[in-house]
């Protein structure tokens, strides 16, 4: 049997011992009952964008990822485009709505945050779980009291009718879906009519051209994490909640005392490389804003949870590591795609004796999505440095206050 207690602790933020006595028993539970075995890697990642943002999005992608464009499945009110690496890391799918006014679920979790209504149906969604059994794995889970839509809803809300799909986290207002995939098979989603999109097709083909001529087609790799950022009390219970959920284990978390927050990194427990599944990443103040009058400290993750709600923050692509054109990989790439207009929130981070390099992009008009670069160079071991990811929080919590700014003065 599995035992997804197996791995390393690492990091120094203190839990609660409420988190510490339900991470046992949660995952000795997740073991004991094969769902630590059912469910494997990150098949899919969901992101939903505004009317008219798909096709300029997956250019974005095409340039700054290693993703290429597949194939467009069309429902009633939806585009949903789907973009691949390969089988060994998980697709994108990029779904536009096609009505501005159309109202929904999803659509509501943006509304009631001061940035997020201002791009009412960009959103990350969710991941898409590969599982062997996918009648089973959702039983289970529906006997551990975890809520699902229906079938009927499913159809209704226009997504892949052969994924099982968890109602929103009221943690991370993420949703989770299971696909029942043998490993050897191609993924295959039941929505709407296929077709390739020759606009699309277009945008996609000219900017790999881009990407190869900048020389930086074979520097970036699959996707390394995924980071969502969640509100100080949820912390524990967002890991908790994942880690019931999927068949990751519990890294450890850090206190970044200069920001006022922890990072808290979850890695699957079938593979050793992200590259294959993703680690998913959370980070929370260590403090409310509601006392931040009281203690004065920093509160950007805080900030970006009350301006856009629990989501996702940023996706990091992994950089090979080497050099390019005497330079590093990362600083290659960072280079080559500034020089096209795209802006980055600080200078290159990290450096070849703390063992990686790390940087975030602005956030894309069209998900709100930050892209990390991250190069770890030759053995090193580590997931991150506290240092890095410091800098990292401080200017990524620049950028929201200036957006906050800009909305308080439309809305003036």
């Amino acid at each position: 049997m599995l035992n997804s207690l197996s791995f390393k602790r690492n990091g120094d933020k203190q839990n609660s011992d409420f988190f510490e006595e339900y991470l046992v028993r949660l995952l000795e539970e997740r073991d004991s009952i094969g769902l630590t075995g059912m469910i494997h890697e990150i098949d899919a990642i969901m992101i939903t964008v505004d009317p008219g943002h798909s096709i300029r999005y997956i250019a974005e992608l095409s340039l700054m990822s290693p993703y290429h464009y597949l194939v467009t499945l069309e429902s009633e009110n939806h585009w949903t485009h789907v973009l691949r690496v390969d089988m060994n890391s998980p697709d994108l799918l990029i779904r536009e709505v096609k009505d501005a006014n159309i109202q929904g679920i999803f659509r509501s979790l943006n509304e009631i945050y001061p940035i997020g209504s201002h791009k009412p149906n960009s959103r990350y969604m969710g991941e898409v779980l590969r599982v062997n059994d996918l009648h089973g794995v959702v039983q289970l889970q529906q006997e551990r009291d975890f809520r699902f839509f229906s079938q009927d809803q499913v159809r209704k809300l226009e997504l892949p009718g052969n994924i099982g799909i968890s109602k929103p986290s009221p943690y991370t207002h993420n949703i989770i879906g299971y696909m029942e995939r043998p490993e050897d098979q191609l993924r295959v989603y039941s929505l709407g009519v296929s077709s390739i999109m020759p606009e699309v097709q277009d945008a996609y083909c000219a900017a790999k051209e881009l990407q190869k001529k900048l020389q930086i087609d074979e520097l970036i790799l699959p996707i390394d994490h995924l980071a969502t950022r969640i509100y100080s009390q949820n912390r524990e219970v967002a890991i908790l909640e994942w880690l019931s959920m999927s068949s990751y284990y519990y890294w450890g978390s850090y206190n970044i005392k200069d920001q006022n927050s922890s990072t808290n990194v979850t890695k699957n427990v079938h593979y050793s490389s992200e590259l294959k599944s993703p680690a998913k990443v959370f980070t929370a103040n260590n403090t409310p804003y509601l006392v931040n009058h009281l203690v004065k400290l920093p509160s950007p993750t805080e900030t970006f949870v009350r301006n856009y709600g629990p989501r996702l923050h940023h996706i990091a692509m992994a950089v090979r590591d080497g050099t390019s054109n005497g330079m590093e990989n990362i600083e290659m790439v960072v280079s080559q795609i500034a020089s096209q207009g795209k802006d980055f929130l600080l200078d290159v981070i990290g450096s070849k004796e703390e063992g990686l390099k790390q940087i975030f992009s602005s956030a894309s008009e069209h998900s709100s999505l930050i892209i990390e670069y991250v190069q770890r160079f030759g053995d090193f071991d580590g997931f991150f440095a506290k240092d890095n990811v410091a800098e990292l929080t401080h200017a990524a919590g620049v950028e929201n206050e200036l957006k906050d700014l800009s909305a308080e003065v439309e809305k003036d």
